[in-house]
């Protein structure tokens, strides 16, 4: 179906952060499956690892017991502040866990009828009609009328706006069952969370009983320099989705939850592939290669670096850039608005300089690049993206 505007780009096979298309053209591959492809590209721990896994055990119901996503469970549970780890296979999925467990909240905790979600504007939460209702962005919503009912919206980073429609709910007994929010938009332009406003928000649902939960699905497993966002906001939610760079490239999600917020029982969700072998197979890879490699203390390096050559690019092309913003290896290159240039058009014409981009939203370009770049790699793809300015500049 035709539901992809695609570039005039046929990939054929890939290595590390490279790929090569059907006519034997080799690109720098910034956009990792968008964030997605932590270990690259036909990674050799991960070939090696599912190849094994496949001779063994793909895939079985979770009416058993499955030992790899018990290890995977305990791996996440150890490394993180949860205690429990229900598997899906998208962070779409992961977020829909989290608005039924947010509801059950609502309902059995709070005792509310009707439980409202509270996300912020310019979110993105997912494809699936509640997740896409969470998501603060009209411009997901047209045709697709009536969205699910529950969800308000405050503005991201704004503590006046969250506490006025905290309040204007609150104001006649409890309404509010969670709060729904990202450490870091992606989709809505690259703006990370102020630490400031967060402990606000997390002291407000503390207060009252409400759940905090994070989508973590860009984020999350080491992308923004740390293991996880919330490390980055000092600040602890009670639950949080997971999906993207946890498998590698092969489908997976997951909510994670404390103690305290573990209210599903049996026959309150469930998934037929979510955390079958093979899934949790690619998942503990990733999970042990980060450690094995030291792959965050990477993402630190490289990230300084980009960070560094983004910053003289806006230096050198003022009347098209305007700054830069983002954590680790998810930096997001901000045009000026009064630029008669579109984050598209630097992704359309970067794929002539043969490195691939991404964009979010209409004036910020994405670079998401798999957690192994090295140094000369970072150093490639500024070159390339200052050739693909340059063009554009003249």
């Amino acid at each position: 179906m035709g539901t992809y505007g695609r570039f005039p780009l046929t990939l054929t096979r890939g290595k590390g952060c490279w790929v090569n298309d059907d006519c034997g053209n080799r690109y720098l591959d910034a956009v990792a499956g968008i964030a997605t492809c932590t270990l690259g590209h036909s990674d050799r721990a991960m070939r090696h690892a599912l190849t094994r896994q496949l001779r063994r055990l793909q895939h079985v119901s979770n009416l058993y017991a499955i030992p790899e996503q018990i290890e995977l469970a305990s791996w996440l549970v150890h490394h993180s502040c949860a205690d429990s780890v229900f598997f899906c296979n998208s962070g779409a999925e992961a977020n829909e866990a989290a608005i039924k467990l947010a509801r059950k909240h609502g309902h059995t905790v709070r005792k509310i009828e009707r439980p409202v979600i509270l996300t912020a504007r310019a979110s993105f939460h997912g494809r699936t009609l509640a997740a896409v209702s969470a998501t603060g962005q009209p411009n997901y919503h047209k045709g697709f009328e009536p969205m699910v009912e529950g969800f308000e919206t405050f503005t991201y980073n704004d503590l006046a706006s969250f506490e006025s429609l905290l309040n204007r709910m609150e104001a006649y007994g409890p309404r509010v069952a969670a709060v729904l929010i990202e450490p870091l938009q992606g989709e809505g332009g690259v703006h990370p969370g102020d630490p400031a406003v967060f402990e606000a928000i997390r002291e407000h649902c503390s207060a009252r009983n409400i759940l905090l939960i994070f989508d973590e699905v860009q984020v999350g497993m080491g992308r923004c320099g740390t293991l996880w966002g919330y490390e980055r906001l000092g600040v602890e939610p009670d639950a949080f989705t997971l999906a993207k760079g946890l498998g590698g490239g092969h489908a997976i999600g997951a909510l994670l939850v404390k103690k305290h917020a573990d209210h599903f029982v049996p026959g309150d969700h469930a998934s037929t592939f979510g955390g079958n072998p093979f899934a949790c197979r690619a998942g503990l890879t990733v999970a042990r290669e980060l450690q094995r490699r030291n792959l965050i203390h990477n993402v630190q390096q490289r990230s300084d670096q980009l960070d560094r050559g983004l910053n003289s690019l806006v230096q050198r092309y003022p009347k098209l850039l305007q700054g830069v913003r983002g954590w680790g290896l998810l930096q997001g290159l901000v045009l000026r608005d009064d630029a008669d240039l579109a984050a598209i058009d630097v992704v359309k014409h970067a794929i002539e300089q043969r490195l691939l981009l991404v964009p979010a939203g209409p004036k910020v370009v994405r670079m998401v690049p798999a957690l192994v770049i090295s140094k000369r790699e970072v150093n490639t793809l500024l070159a390339r993206l200052d050739a693909t300015l340059a063009t554009l500049s003249a």
